[in-house]
């Protein structure tokens, strides 16, 4: 059987495997010989006390062991003469739709007016030294999208339209920490995010798919009132069975493509970020009790809210 108990350990000891299968166990009431593995389904931190807690959500194998499930990309097959898709965008949408369209048996072919992540970099550089701008390649345009090289908050409310285990795990088969799919506030950190991005290119164009950078779209072919593909650069066509648009909200030139074809473009509601910074130590003080961050403590986070003409903001 398999039982799932809460408990919670100081964070010193939230690496200490011997300390969590003990207190698992104990929580359980189950027979220490007979437990088989004790793992760590989710983990929380807990900081309202005066000292905080690491809060693990366990699952308790007794008389059976626990069984590993096999990976993702163990169902991917070769799709290069399959059914072609083109995806305008190599962000995360646009990257996670061609691993979708490959695991659903067809061929990806992924369009981006950005460069790559590695040359992407010496682009962003160009942007902090000399004030120099590829309106191609810069913060928004580019491999992995707007927030490759953010901090890598893997963050979202949008829990009731699926579950997000799978774009979790598939982050961990390219290189992301297994401990993405435990966090409460999942990290991968900017450090890593870029070399995730050059994994998840490397496996489309394994199966068979297709990757263009600085292949910007400039128009539709259309006939019959269906998309038959699209032309790049102005003079390259390329065609395909069906098109997603996976641009980002600053690729302001499709959604003006969009309205001179005629094609119907919904608007949906917004949300406006605005970032407040504070000294992290100082956060970290107020959120945690202690002066200095312990080791395995994150950089504490918070949220400022108000209300505007009874809105929370």
């Amino acid at each position: 059987m398999i039982k799932e108990v809460e408990i919670k350990v100081r964070p010193a000891l939230v690496n200490d495997e011997k300390t969590i299968r003990r207190e698992a166990i104990k929580k359980s009431g189950l027979p220490a010989s007979k437990v088989e593995d004790v793992r760590v389904l989710r983990r929380s931190i807990d900081a309202r006390g005066a000292k905080p807690w690491f809060r693990l959500r366990t699952a308790v194998y007794s008389e059976e062991p626990f069984v590993e499930e096999p990976a993702l990309l163990d169902n991917f097959q070769d799709v290069s003469e399959h059914d072609r898709v083109i995806v305008v965008g190599a962000g995360p949408a646009g990257y996670f739709a061609a691993l979708e369209l490959i695991e659903l048996g067809l061929k990806p072919i992924v369009l981006d007016r950005g460069k790559d992540v590695r040359s992407r970099r010496r682009d962003l550089r160009a942007i902090q030294q000399f004030g120099e701008v590829d309106p191609h390649s810069n913060y928004c345009f580019g491999e992995g999208g707007a927030g490759t090289y953010s901090d890598g908050k893997l963050y979202t409310r949008s829990h009731k339209r699926g579950s997000i285990i799978k774009a979790l795990r598939l982050l961990v088969e390219h290189g992301a920490n297994p401990e993405i799919l435990q966090d409460a506030h999942p990290h991968i950190g900017s450090n890593k995010l870029p070399g995730v991005v050059a994994n998840i290119r490397q496996t489309i164009l394994h199966f068979g798919g297709e990757v263009h950078f600085e292949s910007h779209v400039t128009d539709f072919l259309l006939s019959d009132g269906s998309i038959k593909g699209v032309v790049v650069n102005e003079n390259q066509e390329f065609k395909a069975d069906a098109v997603i648009l996976a641009t980002g909200h600053s690729a302001r030139d499709i959604y003006r493509l969009l309205a001179r074809k005629a094609i119907k473009i919904e608007a949906k509601p917004f949300a406006l970020g605005v970032r407040i910074e504070h000294p992290q130590s100082l956060i970290d003080e107020i959120q945690y009790n202690q002066p200095v961050r312990e080791p395995n403590l994150p950089a504490a986070s918070y949220k400022l809210v108000c209300q505007v003409e009874e809105r929370g903001v």
